[in-house]
């Protein structure tokens, strides 16, 4: 199988100013949009995308039609469990001669749960 690539789609990646994007011959030299090898290592946007950069140009220029394509009319849960633990004052380095105070404080645990009622 030959290598296959596709180019970025980054709205704005043919307008990035670096060497790898020049391409032409003097005198008609052009700014090109990055070619990406396709890999089946990962399906994710860097299939589609040479930049987190030309990424989010993409998804601001057309992040209408990426709504429409499932619109979230109810908002997602997770069951959860909460739970506080109080962690005492400590002092460090009471031996030497640069000791220091950890203040008491209060951790707050959120778990998740598998329960599907979640108490209602």
């Amino acid at each position: 199988m030959a290598d296959e690539y596709v180019y970025c789609h980054g709205t704005e990646c043919h307008k990035k100013h670096t060497q790898d994007r020049i391409r032409g011959v003097k005198g008609s030299k052009v700014l090109r949009t990055k070619k990406i090898k396709i890999s089946n290592y990962y399906n994710n946007m860097y299939q589609y995308f040479c930049s987190q950069r030309c990424y989010d140009d993409f998804a601001n220029a057309n992040i209408q039609q990426i709504i429409a394509i499932a619109p979230r009319t109810e908002p997602l849960e997770t069951p959860i469990e909460v739970t506080k633990v109080k962690h005492p004052e400590i002092t460090h380095n009471q031996d030497s001669g640069y000791s220091w105070t950890q203040r008491a404080w209060t951790e707050t645990k959120i778990i998740p749960c598998d329960n599907i009622d979640n108490g209602s």
